[in-house]
């Protein structure tokens, strides 16, 4: 029977609040660590539980700390990315909102087996309620001795620090994220040098998901045994899935890596709305590729996406129901892409561009022979040729978009139409004159 962890506070009252935290047990994985654990010791535990990186990538975590560089004589910095910019995707702002103190312990957690005194929580500006659980919960925590000088009456001293961003997408990357702690503008950084050597200010930095750093409580106080006998072997642990779209019952799910995707579709979140059929889910935010109903058996963890030709991403599964088209839907993700660009490479910046147009010739009923073939052509130009990913996840996305449903695209630009529209486009004269 699998027990839910990360949630399992969110809906006691005050759940916000230290008090609330400490009664539930809270704060005893960081005196345990302090006290049981040598820094090493913790990530070698880490290391062991097999837990990967919750915010797309799925790095091991364990292995991420590791490569922290000992003695450089520069400070070492632990950055939590909160940017959560990912349509579809609520299961850190959950956390924050609803039981802050379990991010900021996993902080401390890992603050201490870095060896960072500093850390700094990089959270999207429009989240005011988390913003403000945090500053609230932080004050909280100092008040406790678990924050400061000689937490807990050890010879660990941390300090964390929130820093507001401004709604930008790309500081979701974190080398982005780290520029824009630095007051600069927010663009992806060449690597290497990876941030492990040099990250914000040029120092030693580690980046972690909130949700990766939820994690690390429970696995100090129930060990890596217990987080490896939770899902796959490979992608082990407890899982945030967060359910929007036209599905009977969106909302956010605490369930074991792996689970599959249609489980979770239909029998958790309750399947498609009244009177329709799934037609197509997205399971990993949008830049996660789609994949189609018949593809829903697919396990919800990094290796088996990746296998099905897509990816966990975010965990932000979106359901498409027979009532969608899929050409509105791609034309949507890819003006949001093009939108959030940063400009930095231009294959990003002009063939986003370029597709947009295309899209939306083929949406208003004007396409034309040979847009199809342009447009895989752009994505192929686009794809691994950028700095950071925005530009990989929106090829990947409309080149699975016209795979599985290409025939949608061929009726759109043949019949200067949209099949899911009951009003008929006007024609390109009807338009200029009407």
């Amino acid at each position: 029977m699998f027990e839910p962890v990360l949630l399992k506070n969110v809906d006691v009252a005050d759940s916000h609040l230290v008090s609330t935290y400490e009664a539930g047990g809270g704060y005893q994985a960081l005196a345990k660590a302090l006290r049981e654990y040598t820094p090493d010791e913790v990530i070698d535990l880490v290391k062991r539980s097999n837990l990967r990186g919750r915010g797309g990538a799925g790095f091991p975590t364990g292995m991420k700390w590791g490569f922290v560089p000992k003695r450089t004589g520069k400070p070492t910095y632990l950055c939590c990315n909160a940017d959560e910019g990912e349509p579809g995707t609520f299961k850190d702002r959950i956390i924050m909102e609803r039981d802050p103190h379990q991010l900021i312990e996993g902080l401390a957690v890992s603050a201490y087996a870095i060896g960072a005194e500093t850390a700094y929580v990089y959270i999207r500006g429009e989240y005011v309620t988390a913003i403000r659980r945090l500053q609230q919960a932080i004050a909280e925590a100092q008040a406790k001795g678990y924050l400061g000088k000689r937490v807990l009456g050890s010879d660990f001293n941390f300090a964390i620090h929130i820093h507001c961003g401004a709604g930008a997408y790309i500081c979701g990357e974190e080398t982005a994220m780290l520029e824009s702690l630095e007051g600069k503008r927010a663009q992806p950084r060449l690597k290497p040098p990876f941030p492990a050597v040099a990250g914000l200010y040029a120092s030693p930095t580690v980046i972690n998901n909130v949700e990766t750093l939820a994690c690390v409580p429970h696995i100090i106080m129930r060990g890596s045994d217990w987080f490896r006998g939770i899902g796959p072997e490979k992608s082990p642990g407890p899982k945030l899935y967060c359910l929007s779209g036209q599905v009977r019952k969106p909302g956010l799910y605490e369930l074991p890596m792996g689970i599959p995707l249609r489980e979770l579709v239909e029998n958790h979140a309750g399947g498609a709305l009244p009177g329709r059929k799934i037609k197509a889910v997205i399971p990993g935010g949008v830049s996660a590729p789609v994949i189609p109903e018949h593809g829903l058996e697919v396990r919800m963890d990094f290796d088996s996406l990746a296998a099905a030709g897509s990816m966990l991403g975010s965990a932000g599964v979106i359901v498409i129901d027979d009532s969608t088209c899929m050409v509105k839907v791609a034309t949507r993700i890819i003006e949001f892409f093009h939108h959030e660009s940063c400009g930095k490479c231009t294959p990003c910046r002009e063939g986003l561009n370029w597709v947009v147009k295309v899209l939306r010739r083929i949406e208003a009923g004007e396409g034309a022979a040979g847009d199809l073939e342009q447009l895989d052509m752009l994505c192929k130009g686009i794809f691994g040729n950028t700095f950071c990913a925005l530009g990989d996840g929106a090829a990947m996305g409309l080149r699975a978009a016209l795979a599985h449903f290409r025939t949608e695209f061929v009726a759109h630009i043949e019949e200067r139409s949209c099949p899911f529209t009951e009003e008929p486009r006007r024609d390109k004269t009807a338009r200029k004159y009407g």
